[in-house]
């Protein structure tokens, strides 16, 4: 083989080799896999083409660029701690945490530059607003609604960055010594006022427990005395029935059974006692006893 037929043969196998170079990097060029956590932005001639989603993804090579390449995981500004003052005139300190992640890259490249540093000044802004629509009290009691109203406006402010406010946190709410203790001072004063209300109350139940024991009580006395009138009456009508029907015999029977108890009585003591007896009280005693037998 000449020397011309080599070079002959050599500029035919470089001519396929340097077009299968081209082709390899055309292909590399052209193809572009991006990660499940990312999303590229690709601009022609210096302009917003298109955005690259996860997975493999084709562009014109030497026409197309991927100008950004940007995370669209989760995430957090570092802790900031803002001075606020409440609506009652009190200076406090936020530290606050925001988290959030970037949903349009086509819009956070080109409309904000230091998207962190934009996000950090914008809650800032919003916590100092809405701290000072807010007494003290309201600020520590209702933190709750308050984060919620801080998500909500910083929401609507990043909203044009193609951003989302994942989540909004206030860790703690900072006072200064001399307020802490006006507050400790007034939890003092208000701790006792719940001490003496509680025992004015306790007091209170219990005069009105023993007036309603003593109301009772006289209750159940005036009932009683009733109920015995009642026992006397009936007792006494009964004896007046009788006398009605039976005459006088049955009020001097009715007497005499009386006396005869009470000599039974008399015969159960222990004869120690000494009984002053009236003089006609045996003669008594024996009509008591003639009645009783005829009676019988």
């Amino acid at each position: 083989m000449t020397e011309d037929q080599i070079y002959a043969l050599l500029g035919d196998s470089g001519i396929y080799i340097l077009g299968a170079i081209l082709v390899v990097i055309i292909i590399f060029k052209g193809v572009r896999i991006v990660p499940q956590s990312e999303k590229h932005v690709v601009e022609r001639f210096g302009r917003l083409h298109s955005v690259l989603g996860p997975g493999i993804n084709f562009i014109v090579p030497f026409l197309d660029v991927v100008k950004h390449k940007i995370s669209i995981l989760e995430r957090q500004l570092p802790n900031a701690t803002q001075d606020a003052i409440t609506k009652d005139n009190v200076l406090v300190q936020i530290d606050t945490s925001v988290f959030y992640r970037i949903l349009q890259p086509e819009k956070t490249v080109y409309r904000i530059r230091d998207v962190d540093g934009a996000i950090a000044t914008t809650v800032a802004g919003i916590v100092r607003a809405e701290i000072g629509k807010m007494d003290l009290d309201e600020v520590q009691s209702n933190r709750a609604q308050l984060i919620s109203r801080i998500q909500e406006s910083v929401e609507s402010a990043v909203d044009d960055w193609g951003i989302e406010v994942t989540r909004a946190e206030i860790l703690d709410v900072n006072l200064d010594q001399a307020t802490r203790d006006a507050m400790l001072q007034q939890l003092n004063a208000e701790r006792a006022r719940r001490a003496q209300v509680t025992e004015a109350e306790g007091q209170k139940r219990a005069v009105e427990l023993n007036a309603d024991a003593e109301l009772y009580a006289a209750e159940q006395t005036a009932k009683a005395r009733r109920i015995q009138a009642d026992a006397e009456a009936y007792a006494t009508s009964v004896v007046a029935t009788a006398i009605k029907e039976n005459g006088l015999e049955a009020a001097q029977y009715q007497v005499a059974l009386k006396q005869v108890e009470a000599l039974n009585k008399l015969g159960a003591g222990d004869g120690k006692q000494t009984i002053l007896v009236p003089a006609n009280a045996l003669e008594a005693f024996g009509d008591a006893f003639k009645m009783l037998k005829g009676k019988s």
